[in-house]
């Protein structure tokens, strides 16, 4: 009989100034974790166990290994290890024992020495997705893109070489020239950008990571004559495109901010180390004594209820609004994963170790501004050891639409998109903001797929609550499909795993129903 298996285990305030593993083949649309609920498919695909059983996620120990994803449908097949000695002459199939090779003569498919062929959803950009933008004027840029290129294996034709003056900010004049220069150089399936300046960190009124995302337009500013007004919302926010450039007309935009090439280098460094661990740190999210930078408070106890379940992240919600200020911030506090706060100066950040991928801000009017700021510039949290960061160039008043939405954030992180997607989706009126860090860094979502007994084992945290997959199989990659596992969907943003018990066609594939 052909089994499946599916696991569960897992009013506005100025701010203040041995098996054989296949890699990951994705298309659009160790630890070991925590566990959770099963359900198992038989002739009735879709019927469900007792929700309560748990099982372990890691149900090999098996080293596997995923390879970065690539733009629109592949499909990967598993390398296979060959103990045999080649000078063994080789045996007649006509003469052999289905029970010994997992074969039989009826059905050549059935458990197939070769893994098969999986196809599964992209969950974010690749390195051949973004381009790097080197000013040759600022020789900080040049060797920071030159490292990144090289370590991130960015094809050579996604570099874009500049010139333009390092001044603090350029004005939208010098950027129209500078714009028309790069669309000219852009390919047009470039998905996003990677700036390797710290400065210019703004284009008059609005950052520079939003200008280069979505041209310089007023649109973006507060253009109220007021201290506090609003400014345009872009159609990116929380959405589930791995493609903005062509779904959403921006290419999104992060600045490998550094003091220096060797700070830069390291935040690189942390990116790359971040990549497909599936880290099981810490969350932070505090409510400080400073009432204005505050305003996201509401949003740090939903993101902490969305994910405190078995299998979910540790997510922690502070509120030390009634003080004392001496305990607004964390101290000595290690495996930090995420730590988003409001104040203009956040202490002893330094004193706290943090994941490779980790993500930290502090809402305040001028963190944004890169190196160095009249209050804490978001450059201290890389320095600190975070991956990515955000902060306004400009007065944005506390206008929580104008930074990182923890309940986006979060979840988009977790099933697998960037650090630049993530932090993009997040804010939903990002013309004053810049967005500092590694851009590829993505802990979480990728498939691990291992094929061994016979038994097809793919995990992730990409499925989103709410929507529901299939697993098909077909004996042609052009189809047709037949579904093999109907009805997949998970209550909570938490790992799965799908077990396809016996392997019994050539090509599989993940998709949402």
């Amino acid at each position: 009989m052909h089994r499946t298996l599916l696991v569960l285990p897992l009013t506005m305030f100025i701010a203040c100034g041995d098996a054989a593993t296949t890699s990951t083949g994705e298309t659009e649309s160790g630890t070991e974790t925590s566990t959770g609920s099963t359900a198992t498919t038989g002739d009735t695909t879709g019927t469900t166990d007792d929700p309560t059983a748990s099982t372990s996620m890691a149900t090999t120990s098996t080293p596997s290994t995923t390879d970065d994803t690539t733009d629109g449908p592949t499909t990967t097949e598993a390398p296979t290890t060959d103990d045999s000695d080649p000078t063994e002459p080789t045996t007649d199939p006509s003469t052999t024992d289905p029970s010994e090779t997992g074969t039989t003569t009826d059905d050549p498919f059935l458990c197939p020495a070769d893994p098969p062929q999986v196809e599964l959803p992209r969950t974010g950009i690749t390195a051949d997705d973004i381009a790097v933008l080197v000013n040759l004027d600022d020789p900080q840029s040049v060797a920071i893109a030159e490292y990144y290129v090289a370590n991130r294996q960015i094809p050579e034709a996604n570099v874009v070489e500049l010139a333009f003056a390092t001044n603090t900010t350029m004005s939208p004049e010098v950027f129209a020239d500078v714009q028309t220069e790069l669309d000219a150089m852009l390919a047009p399936d470039v998905q996003a950008l990677a700036i390797t300046w710290t400065r210019p960190y703004r284009v008059g009124c609005m950052s520079a990571t939003a200008a280069f995302a979505l041209g310089f337009d007023e649109i973006y500013c507060n253009t109220s004559g007021m201290v506090c007004g609003e400014t345009a919302a872009v159609d990116y926010y929380n959405s589930d495109s791995t493609r903005p450039a062509a779904d959403h007309n921006l290419r999104p935009a992060m600045m490998l901010a550094a003091a220096n090439s060797e700070d830069a280098f390291a935040l690189i460094d942390r990116g790359i180390a971040a990549d497909k661990t599936f880290p099981m740190g810490d969350g932070y999210m505090i409510r400080t004594t400073d009432v204005a930078r505050s305003v996201r408070w509401p949003g740090f106890v939903q993101t902490v209820d969305l994910f405190d379940h078995p299998g979910g992240l540790d997510l922690t919600y502070i509120d030390n609004s009634m003080g004392p200020p001496a305990d607004n911030a964390l101290v000595d506090t290690e495996n930090v994963l995420f730590y988003l706060t409001g104040l203009a100066n956040v202490p002893q950040i330094s004193s706290n170790t943090f994941v490779p991928g980790a993500l930290a801000d502090h809402l305040t009017s001028y963190g944004g501004q890169v190196p160095d700021s009249s209050q804490m510039s978001v450059v201290r949290w890389l320095e600190a050891g975070a991956t990515a960061s955000y902060g306004t160039v400009v007065e944005p008043c506390n206008y929580p639409t104008k930074f990182p939405d923890p309940t986006v954030l979060v979840p988009q992180y977790f099933r697998g998109a960037t650090a630049i997607e993530a932090y993009w989706k997040s804010v939903a009126w990002p013309g004053e903001g810049n967005f500092v860090g590694e851009p590829l860094a993505a802990p979480w979502g990728h498939h691990e797929i291992v094929y061994e007994d016979c038994m097809l084992n793919i995990s992730t945290t990409h499925l989103k609550p709410g929507v529901s997959y299939r697993v098909e199989q077909a004996f042609d990659p052009e189809g047709p499909w037949e579904p093999t596992i109907e009805g997949i969907s998970v209550e909570n943003y938490e790992p799965i795993e799908l077990m396809v018990d016996p392997v019994d066609a050539p090509y599989y594939r993940l998709i949402a129903e």
